[in-house]
């Protein structure tokens, strides 16, 4: 093999791994990205803190954008919608099969009088179903507008409690919703517990601790990780600075946005000799992130749930 052959390869081949390192580098939790859902201000830009200034939009959600401020239960898709073949819908796809059926089979007098009454329900149904999509275009602005009402009318300087040394003073903030100290040192607490379960790829503690849709996220940068063959470990995280970005209540959930600076020992290690991939197991690295939480009314014995990563831009 030539030399310049040989030298191509050599790039070729340090190149790859430096992409792959580069991945890696990556499968810390909120590593790099933005993600999960903060209900209805999903895609709105959290207020600026002395901790975040600024925070990276959502990158990947279940929440569509434009989608009304109504936020499922934990458990149910973030998405979800009623089932797709229920009212007018459900008779629309029965017309069809009937109509169907008619044809292949044929009743005469019968197939004609229910010809013509499917025909009614068809136009019926298109009406119905150009209003319904008009509706669902007005509502996201309509639910924006009441939001934005709601803010102009809450106190601008209501106080906000402080949480341990390590928190800050709250931004401000226009929401109703109060948060106290010890909701303040549930999210501190669980800054570690979830980077501790998922360190372990601890599946069930990470699922108590998270919403459906970031358990989903988890899970498969775990088995991407499992795939490569290596594990990523992480220790002794331990929150520097911290603010409360904002709070609220929607639909009977409440949800709370934090911006944390934090340190950590993160490294990753290749599952069969230990080797370390990136990162250095004996330094600690800083991040800064904003985690929302967010607690359901009638799930309310399991507390606050991590539902949303974002990195501070």
């Amino acid at each position: 093999m030539s030399r310049s052959r040989s030298a191509t390869l050599a790039l070729v081949l340090a190149a790859g791994f430096a992409m792959l390192a580069a991945d890696v580098a990556d499968a810390r939790i909120g590593g790099g990205s933005s993600f999960g859902s903060r209900g209805g201000r999903t895609y709105t830009t959290p207020p600026q803190t002395n901790t975040a200034p600024k925070a990276a939009p959502i990158e990947k959600s279940m929440t569509q954008k434009g989608a009304p401020t109504a936020q499922s239960t934990p458990g149910a898709s973030t998405v979800g919608q009623a089932s797709r073949f229920g009212g007018w819908r459900g008779l629309l796809m029965g017309g069809l099969i009937a109509a169907g059926l008619a044809s292949i089979f044929g009743f005469g007098a019968l197939a004609s009088v229910l010809g013509f009454v499917l025909q009614a329900a068809l136009i019926a149904g298109a009406v119905y179903l150009v209003v319904a999509f008009i509706r669902s275009r007005n509502q996201p602005a309509l639910a924006r507008a009441s939001a934005q009402s709601n803010a102009n009318q809450a106190p601008r300087n209501a106080e906000r409690p402080q949480g341990m040394a390590s928190f800050g003073s709250a931004a401000p903030s226009t929401s109703a919703l109060a948060i106290e100290k010890s909701d303040l040192d549930t999210f501190e607490k669980m800054l570690g517990e979830v980077q501790t379960a998922y360190s372990r790829e601890d599946v069930d503690k990470l699922g108590a601790m998270t919403t459906p849709e970031m358990l989903s996220y988890f899970a498969k940068d775990l088995s991407d990780n499992a795939k490569q063959g290596v594990r990523n470990e992480v220790s002794d995280v331990k929150l520097l600075q911290g603010d409360l970005s904002e709070a609220w209540r929607e639909e009977g959930t409440e949800y709370a946005t934090v911006a944390m600076r934090f340190s950590l020992v993160d490294a990753t290690v290749d599952r069969a000799t230990g080797q370390v991939v990136s990162g250095d197991p004996s330094r600690p690295t800083e991040a800064t992130e904003l985690w929302t939480f967010r607690r359901d009314d009638r799930a309310r014995a399991e507390g606050w749930q991590l539902s949303a990563i974002q990195q501070a831009a």
